[in-house]
């Protein structure tokens, strides 16, 4: 079962609220704050796009660039024996540690 929606290449977290009895969301991985709800599952996912279509609407509206989710730079420090594990383990599929990374971010990502 996943909590997330996706919409114009935009992601949100889904949570639900017990106290409120609301479905309660956010666009993930951006800077800016964007939030929508709604009683249902349905009433959420049209709110989400109307947050997604106005956030794009205001962003053009002020002239700026909305927020994509990343860079594609990723800076990350791990133990010298999970570095070590990782360069080996790259070098033994025969791809640079870059792309071992990505392929091992990718499927967790997934899961």
């Amino acid at each position: 079962m996943s909590n997330a929606l996706t919409y114009k290449g935009f992601s949100a977290r889904i949570e639900f609220d017990a106290e409120d009895r609301i479905f309660v969301g956010r666009i993930a991985g951006i800077r800016d704050v964007v939030g929508f709800h709604a009683e249902t599952v349905a009433g959420l996912e049209k709110a989400f796009h109307v947050a997604v279509n106005d956030y794009l609407k205001a962003c053009a509206e002020l002239g700026q660039s909305p927020n994509k989710p990343v860079s594609g730079n990723l800076m990350l420090r791990v133990p010298t024996d999970v570095h070590a594990s990782a360069i080996e383990a790259a070098e033994l599929a025969g791809i640079s540690l870059n792309q071992w990374a990505a392929d091992a971010l990718r499927t967790a990502a997934r899961s």
